[in-house]
């Protein structure tokens, strides 16, 4: 697992207090997955892998899929699986995001949903209440939640439009009801724009022609998708602003479909192919490197999934046959996938 591989752990904090609140013991709750309340203490973030173990187990026994969004109720087990389907046919961006809205109106159990506001050339993705709930529901319902929560479901909702489209969705601002909070260096990195505090609505902008990006995933990638969630809506962004890591992060974590070119991301950073190659020069580093690297760091977060097959990996990463997927795990670690995932799961256990 890469060291970038991280959920914030106000994330383990919530979910454990989703759990409590449903009255499940934490610390069995914790040895059912090799954890003890020593693992979260002085920690800011913490593995995804493992958070991704202790999500499972804990959506498993409350059967509620609603933690870290803000729904005003319960989501039944298999309501995100279901809306992800009847999103993943659409054209656009735009597209996608209303269909999940129109979806809520008719899932049983919440009384908000997430809806998008076009204003000039500009986007609002925010909560309305349900038409048939008062239209006072999201002031109500946010006067009760927690600054966590309400930045969990923003920040999930960013990552999950962002896989829709194949490339990190650019903010322009993220805006919050809430006054400041301590730890703003947090929402920062997570989302990587100006961060607006005491707003009238807690809401995402940014630009308008957004909407018009084609719809980037399938069926085939959205199972790949759902295999490893929550991983791809939770997990931490890098903070480094080098340009290395822009180019990484326009390169992505999805491989089920090629890489962009050269010249598709020096053109989304502003500048030539012969610019961005003599930057990467002055960091060390090659566009090919970054991808290679992009790739094993995707290879280690799908191995470190018990249930996923070295194949499906092989899948998931773009390899039309696993021997390709094994060569390259070779050349780039010096072990096997298989040898690398015996290890990963002995430091773990």
């Amino acid at each position: 697992m890469s060291r970038s591989a991280t959920v914030s752990i106000d994330f383990v904090e919530s979910l454990l207090s989703h759990a409590e609140q449903q009255g499940y013991n934490l610390n069995s709750l914790l040895s059912s997955v090799g954890m003890t309340r020593s693992d979260l203490e002085g920690r800011s973030d913490f593995p995804a892998d493992q958070f991704n173990q202790l999500y499972q187990h804990v959506m498993w026994l409350v059967q509620d899929e609603s933690f870290g969004l803000l729904t005003g109720g319960n989501l039944p087990t298999g309501t995100f699986r279901m809306m992800c389907f009847a999103m993943i046919t659409c054209a656009t961006l735009g597209d996608a995001v209303r269909r999940c809205s129109q979806f809520y109106e008719i899932c049983k159990g919440p009384t908000v949903k997430p809806t998008l506001l076009v204003d000039g050339d500009q986007a609002i993705f925010h909560y309305v209440a349900l038409d048939s709930m008062p239209a006072d529901t999201v002031r109500r319902l946010v006067s009760n939640e927690t600054p966590a929560l309400i930045r969990s479901s923003l920040s999930i909702w960013h990552h999950f439009m962002s896989w829709m489209i194949g490339y990190r969705l650019p903010l322009q601002r993220a805006c919050f009801t809430f006054a400041e909070q301590p730890n703003l260096s947090d929402y920062q990195n997570l989302f990587q724009c100006p961060i607006e505090f005491n707003e009238p609505d807690n809401r995402l902008i940014f630009p308008a022609d957004q909407l018009s990006m084609p719809m980037m995933q399938n069926a085939e990638t959205l199972r790949g998708f759902l295999r490893t969630a929550p991983y791809q809506l939770m997990v931490m962004v890098n903070g480094d602003r080098s340009v290395s890591a822009q180019v990484k992060g326009l390169i992505g974590r999805d491989f089920s479909r090629p890489p962009p070119s050269i010249q598709e991301v020096a053109e989304a950073l502003n500048m030539s192919s012969r610019t961005l190659r003599r930057h990467l020069d002055k960091e060390g580093t090659t566009y090919q490197a970054l991808k290679d690297q992009s790739r094993f760091n995707a290879a280690q977060e799908y191995l470190s999934y018990p249930d996923v097959s070295v194949q499906e990996v092989a899948s998931l990463l773009g390899f039309t046959e696993p021997s390709a997927f094994v060569r390259a795990f070779r050349k780039w670690s010096g072990t096997t996938p298989a040898a690398y995932r015996d290890t990963h799961q002995a430091l773990t256990q």
